[in-house]
């Protein structure tokens, strides 16, 4: 099994994550630019204003290459969001969406939060399982038409 670290972001790695969940989402499920861009907006978000007491990214690393990202930001004073999970192909099956998962509901518990949520899609099997693995619950699903395409928007939770 390969050797999974998790770190914070090095430089220029904010874009990397923007860069491939664009590429990997498109590829992957047809999104479009939007998706790209709602990432883009998340990530530029969190650069500009977070605080590092309560808010965090953490890249998993495989050999020295970056494999995937999460982040944990402030919905309100009780609750965290999780944002940006992604594992890139080759290191599916490592476990490193269920070690990114579990490293950002461990931060969030330490920084005081009670509640976590997340947003996602249906069509996000594999993500899914993961969330399901680590307590999360499904709150909501709605239909909606998103990145070009017609999907439904979930809403999970999981208290902390």
């Amino acid at each position: 099994m390969a050797d999974v670290t998790l770190r914070g972001p090095r430089p220029g790695e904010l874009g990397w994550i923007v860069q491939r969940h664009g590429a990997v989402y498109a590829a992957e499920h047809g999104f479009d630019v939007t998706f790209e861009a709602w990432v883009a907006r998340i990530v530029a978000d969190f650069a500009t204003a977070h605080d590092p007491a309560r808010e965090a990214v953490w890249i998993a690393e495989v050999a020295g290459e970056p494999v995937g990202s999460i982040m944990c930001v402030r919905a309100d004073d009780a609750t965290a969001k999780l944002r940006v999970l992604l594992v890139e192909a080759p290191a599916r099956g490592l476990g490193v969406g269920g070690r990114l998962v579990g490293e950002c509901v461990r931060f969030a518990r330490a920084a005081g939060y009670t509640r976590m949520v997340l947003g996602t899609y249906s069509a996000m099997a594999a993500a899914r399982r993961i969330y399901t693995r680590a307590g999360f619950a499904l709150d909501d699903a709605v239909p909606v038409r998103a990145h070009g395409r017609d999907l439904v928007e979930e809403t999970w939770s999981s208290m902390l």
